[in-house]
């Protein structure tokens, strides 16, 4: 009976806690989003070159003054990883379960290095177009399986301020961008800020190959391999079976049965893809809080690209980039914490995280947008700050919802297709649609009135959803369910190797 327990314990990892894994998470998540705020920093994304009636020019400065960018140009750099990530989200999600998810982020993360670190080396608008497409790929395998991975192993009564730790990264990530890319662009040259990027972002990729891996709750990657072992094994008997027989019959029955083979588990693969999307489409609670999220991500996108140019022309704001990362990290910091702790003090449910979604969203948009009805710096200053304290709240509940309103074996396609729904219709069109609408304006009062409306519809969608009847299916067995066996390898990082050698032992 010892011996038959020695298999358990044996792949613990010894330091590897639920505290470490969301700190590594943490730090690879910010480092993601510098990235972001960095290239829509004014110090790296910089500005045309301008001439005066007087005949005098000045040269342009960052990306957009040293490859002659419009401003719809300059909006498509920030919105290019989303082909990389549109492509790569559902593959990497549907991987997961016959591939271990931390060897999908090391493989992600490496492209994302390498891809950081073309941006550097980038010549014109087009190459450094399709590096920001390749850091897409890169973002795809960490974002889709790293919430899932939190959820399972954050404490029971702690699952939204986990999340919210977590996707704190985000405004926190943009913000130090901003600061990160104006002092290095102002100091050095725009190039050498992605070059430090990827060169602190090298030792995750590496860590994400040489770390024991876990598995996701939902998921049976023992038994996968186990099944597969089986198949081959009956392969193995056919051909020994048709080495009695002639040669010539051998060779093709047995390449005919490698085909037909390879043919049933890519149309398996395929057909059970299919059938994950539908499940997904047909939950008018994931639809809702997707639609909700669409929008919300709408304003925030072009709010973090725009923001600091914006803030330069209406104000004149010497340092936006300092301003507005300074704000963004204050309000993103203490805004997505308060969402997720208040959502565990109300009972992490999903109506309730509904309740919290439309309300701050709500709240938020008022002072959002009474702020730039404010001429006054200071004033405006005041209220968005506000306004940006209550619009970052959402970040922990409306990530509960997407991993709870689903069975655990669809979360992580259900954390990518929420990420590539958000983009598709949100961030990505919202950045260079807003430079077109100033372009035909050319007021960023009025561009920054008229996007900021949109989160009242977002608040809107998000109420509908109280009314929604709603089942929080995270502890249902689902398809691919573990067997104890595989649940034992998969909840290390909740007990002490200690304690699991000792009981081993008393066994």
């Amino acid at each position: 009976m010892a011996s038959s327990l020695v298999p358990l314990s044996a792949p613990h990892p010894s330091w590897f806690t639920p505290r470490r894994l969301l700190v590594i998470f943490c730090v690879i998540n910010m480092l993601n989003y510098v990235d972001r705020g960095t290239i829509a920093s004014n110090g790296v994304n910089g500005s045309l070159g301008t001439c005066t009636s007087s005949g005098t020019c000045t040269s342009g400065s960052g990306i957009q003054g040293e490859f002659n960018l419009n401003n719809f140009e300059d909006g498509v750099l920030s919105s290019a990883f989303m082909v990389g990530l549109l492509v790569a989200s559902p593959i990497f999600a549907s991987l997961a379960k016959s591939v271990n998810p931390f060897r999908l982020i090391g493989v992600g993360l490496s492209v994302w290095t390498l891809a950081t670190a073309g941006c550097g080396f980038s010549f014109n608008f087009w190459s450094i177009t399709i590096c920001r497409m390749l850091v897409g790929v890169g973002e795809a395998s960490f974002i889709s399986l790293a919430a899932p991975f939190i959820d399972d192993n954050a404490p029971i009564a702690q699952k939204t301020a986990w999340l919210a730790i977590f996707y704190m990264c985000i405004p926190t990530g943009y913000a130090l961008g901003y600061v990160y890319g104006g002092l290095v662009g102002t100091y050095l040259n725009w190039r050498f800020a992605f070059w430090v990027e990827a060169i602190l972002m090298l030792p995750f990729a590496v860590l994400g190959f040489v770390m024991k891996p876990l598995n996701l709750k939902g998921f049976a990657p023992a038994e996968s391999k186990q099944a597969l072992i089986s198949e081959e094994m009956a392969v193995q008997e056919v051909q020994e079976a048709l080495n009695h027989s002639a040669k010539p019959t051998k060779e093709k029955f047995s390449h005919m049965f490698s085909k037909m083979k390879c043919t049933c588990i890519d149309l398996n693969q395929f057909s059970r893809f299919i059938k994950d999307i539908k499940a997904l489409l047909v939950d008018k609670v994931y639809v809702v809080n997707v639609l909700g999220y669409c929008a919300y991500n709408f304003v925030l996108g072009a709010y973090s690209y725009w923001g600091p140019k914006a803030g330069y022309k209406i104000y004149n704001m010497s340092d936006a980039d300092l301003i507005f990362g300074g704000i963004t990290i204050v309000c993103g910091i203490l805004g997505t914490l308060a969402g997720g702790y208040v959502l565990d003090l109300m009972k992490s449910t999903i109506p309730n995280a509904f309740k919290l979604l439309s309300v701050t969203t709500f709240l938020g948009a008022i002072f959002c947008f009474t702020a730039f009805c404010f001429q006054n710096m200071y004033a405006f200053l005041a209220f968005f700050s506000v306004g940006e304290l209550l619009v970052f709240a959402i970040q922990g509940p409306v990530n509960y919802i997407c991993l709870h309103c689903v069975n655990p074996s669809l979360r992580p396609l259900s954390m990518a297709i929420s990420t590539v729904s958000i983009h598709i219709f949100g961030d990505v069109p919202s950045s260079p649609l807003v430079g077109v609408l100033q372009d035909a304006i050319n007021n960023w009062r009025e561009t920054s009135l008229i996007l900021t409306s949109i989160l009242f519809p977002a608040a809107g969608i998000w109420f509908i959803g109280i009314f929604l009847h709603s089942v929080d299916r995270f502890n249902e067995d689902s398809e691919g369910q573990v067997t104890e066996v595989d649940r034992s390898n998969a909840t290390p990082l909740l007990e002490p190797r200690v304690t699991e050698t000792s009981d081993s032992s008393a066994s």
